[in-house]
């Protein structure tokens, strides 16, 4: 069976492992993208560390969870989203202003939307996570 989106894949398993109370979980295969996404997760304190472990092909992630992600997400299509229009999806995505991100990718990389928003960037979202 073919893989339609390996970051929704990787994303769900994150999901499913954390409401279990699982300590971590192995990710398989990965991507830039995936990893850049794991990254900003981490910065924000959502996941722990995460080790990449290299088998010569496809490689694997080993990530720690800490228990403190509630809902992991991907938005597909892709949609633009313009600089002014960063507000609007915030308020559509997440459940309060106070906590969650959206991921989003821009011409300077993969950063969630505050860091766009200081920026002043637009690009185009991938997912969300709170």
């Amino acid at each position: 069976m073919v893989r339609i989106s390996p970051l929704a894949d990787a994303l769900k398993g994150i999901a499913n492992a954390e409401s279990r109370g699982k300590r971590q979980i192995l990710i398989r295969p990965i991507s830039k993208t995936i990893l850049k996404f794991l990254r900003v997760m981490q910065r924000h304190g959502y996941i722990g560390d995460f080790e990449v472990v290299d088998n010569h092909r496809s490689n694997k992630v080993v990530v720690e969870l800490i228990g403190r992600l509630n809902k992991t997400g991907i938005i597909s299509p892709h949609y633009d989203v313009p600089f002014p229009e960063i507000e609007k999806w915030v308020n559509n995505l997440l459940p309060s202003r106070q906590f969650g991100f959206l991921v989003i990718t821009t011409s300077k990389g993969i950063m969630d939307h505050e860091e766009a928003r200081k920026k002043h960037l637009g690009g185009k979202i991938l997912g969300f996570f709170y």
